[in-house]
C-alpha cells in the first residue's frame, strides 16, 4: 500500500482525500515507478478544488507530472533501476497521475532524465519549467535572438513565468518580467530579470496597435494580457502563448499581424511529440542554471496538496511547488 490523493464524485459533490491505495489499483500501463517527487501546478489545482473539470473520469490521482525510478517494464526502451521523468500525456485528468508512492504508465510517455539533473530537480522544473522551455525554442524558430531587443514575461513569477525568465536570462536576453505582485520584484531580478512590468499595463483594454516595446513575449495569461502583449510587440517579433490565467477570450484585432508581421505561436505541453520533449530537457540540462532552482521552490508533504490547492486559485504562490512523495538519492 502507498499514499495518494485521490479525487472521487457522487451524485452529490467532489470527494478529495488522502488515501491508502494498493498497486492492484493501478490503471494499466507497461511501466511501473516508483514515485520519487511530484509537483502542484495550476491545472491540479483546478481538478482537486473542483474548479474546473479538469478530471475526465473517476477516481482519479491528480499529478500532471513526476520524476521517479522504473520498477518494472514491459517497454524495450525502460528497464528497472532508470530514472524517468513524465509530463502531461492527460495523467492527472485522464490517467493515474504522480500524486501517489506508484504511477503505472506507457512507456511512450515517459522521458529519460538527462545526467546532471537529479529527481528532485526534475520536479523542481516540472511540467512549468519544461513548458518555459518549449516556448524559449519557439522564440528562437522564430527567429528571436538576444539582439532583438527585450522579451516580455507574463506572470513572471509563477511556475512557467519563473523558469522563463531564468532560462531567458541564462541565454543573454534581456527580460521584462510581468507581475501583479510587487513584493515579488527582488525575486525575479534575482532570477535574471532586466525590468519590471505592472501587469495593470496589460491588464485593461488596449488599441489594437501600441508603441513597438518588445521583440517577443511568453504568455501564460491570455485574454487582455496577451491582446496588450501582441499590440505592443515589435515589427516581424513573436509571442509563445502557452496559458490561459487570465481567460481563454482574446480581445485583439488582426493589426498585430497584418502590420507588423507579429507571429502568435501556441506552444502545447500535453501532447508534445516526445522528439521535442526529449529535446527540450536536454536543452533544461544544458541552459537553466540549477542553483537558481533553489530560489523557486516551496516544498509541501504529500498531506498538505489538498489544503494548498486553492492558494493556487488566489494568485498565492510564488514559483514551484514540489511534493516529495518518496525521495530518493541520485
Amino acid at each position: 500500500m502507498f499514499d495518494a490523493i485521490l479525487i472521487d464524485k457522487t451524485d452529490d459533490a467532489q470527494t478529495v482525500t488522502l488515501s491508502d491505495v494498493s498497486p492492484d489499483q493501478l490503471p494499466e500501463g507497461d511501466v511501473l515507478v516508483d514515485v520519487a517527487y511530484s509537483t502542484l501546478n495550476y491545472k491540479d489545482a483546478l481538478a482537486i478544488t473542483g474548479a474546473s473539470p479538469v478530471v475526465r473520469s473517476f477516481p482519479m490521482v491528480p499529478g500532471i507530472d513526476f520524476s521517479g525510478v522504473v520498477v518494472e517494464s514491459a517497454h524495450a526502451d525502460y528497464k528497472p533501476g532508470d530514472r524517468v521523468v513524465l509530463n502531461g500525456w492527460g495523467v492527472g485528468e485522464k490517467h493515474w497521475g504522480g500524486l501517489a508512492g506508484q504511477a503505472r504508465v506507457k512507456g511512450d510517455w515517459l522521458v529519460p532524465l538527462p545526467d546532471g539533473i537529479s529527481l528532485r530537480q526534475a520536479m523542481a522544473i516540472g511540467t512549468a519549467g519544461y513548458t518555459a522551455m518549449l516556448c524559449v525554442l519557439a522564440l528562437e524558430t522564430q527567429g528571436i535572438t538576444p539582439d532583438k531587443g527585450e522579451i516580455v514575461v507574463s506572470g513572471a513569477a509563477g511556475g512557467v513565468g519563473s523558469v522563463a525568465t531564468a532560462l531567458l536570462a541564462a541565454r543573454g536576453y534581456e527580460v521584462a518580467a510581468v507581475t501583479g505582485r510587487p513584493a515579488e520584484a527582488d525575486y525575479l531580478r534575482s532570477l535574471g530579470a532586466a525590468s519590471i512590468v505592472d501587469r495593470a499595463e496589460l491588464s485593461g483594454k488596449g488599441r489594437p496597435l501600441a508603441k513597438e516595446r518588445w521583440a517577443g513575449g511568453i504568455d501564460v495569461a491570455g485574454s487582455t494580457v496577451l491582446a496588450n502583449m501582441l499590440a505592443s510587440i515589435k515589427y516581424r517579433g513573436a509571442v509563445a502563448a502557452c496559458g490561459l490565467a487570465a481567460g481563454m477570450d482574446l480581445p485583439a484585432t488582426v493589426a498585430p499581424f497584418i502590420l507588423r508581421g507579429v507571429t502568435l505561436v501556441g506552444v502545447d505541453s500535453v501532447m508534445c511529440p516526445k522528439a521535442e520533449r526529449v529535446g527540450a530537457w536536454k536543452r533544461l540540462a544544458s541552459d537553466l542554471d540549477l542553483a537558481k532552482l533553489d530560489a523557486m521552490v516551496t516544498e509541501i508533504p504529500l498531506s498538505e496538496v489538498i489544503d494548498t490547492a486553492p492558494k493556487f486559485l488566489d494568485g498565492q504562490i510564488r514559483g514551484r511547488i514540489v511534493v516529495p512523495v518518496a525521495p530518493k538519492a541520485d
